[in-house]
């Protein structure tokens, strides 16, 4: 598989240090897409704090993909759903810590979740 960064430099705004504008995907033969996935523990529940969310989401994240025999190497596509706008840079902070030196094209958007405990959901689309 062979995935290449698109970011138009003329007539576009930057691309950010965080992420890119498009992915493109070459000979992937197998595509994961993930539900939005929160921050709960095996019982079911949220931690209180958003650092303690944030690593449950990439926790359960990895525990996903390794299901499917992959990693957050095979991560294409990111779309992230906070409870509040305020929540932003902890969220870039953990996907970069997750990703390492990986961009992808990731999306924030700012949303009521479904239970008001549940601070973050993250779904991801992967390619193998």
């Amino acid at each position: 598989m062979q995935l290449t960064p698109c970011n138009p430099r003329d007539g576009i705004y930057p691309a950010t240090d965080d992420y890119v504008h498009a992915m493109e995907v070459r000979s992937a033969e197998r595509f994961l897409f993930i539900s939005g996935t929160m921050g709960l523990d095996t019982q079911g529940n949220a931690p209180e704090s958003l650092e303690e969310q944030l690593d449950l989401i990439w926790s359960n994240l990895r525990r996903i993909l390794a299901e499917a025999h992959m990693t957050t190497d095979n991560i294409v596509r990111l779309t992230s759903y906070l409870r509040d706008a305020s929540y932003a840079e902890a969220n870039q902070n953990a996907r970069i810590k997750a990703l390492g030196d990986r961009r992808i094209p990731t999306t924030a958007i700012v949303a009521q979740t479904l239970v008001p405990e549940w601070l973050v959901e993250i779904e991801v689309v992967a390619a193998a």
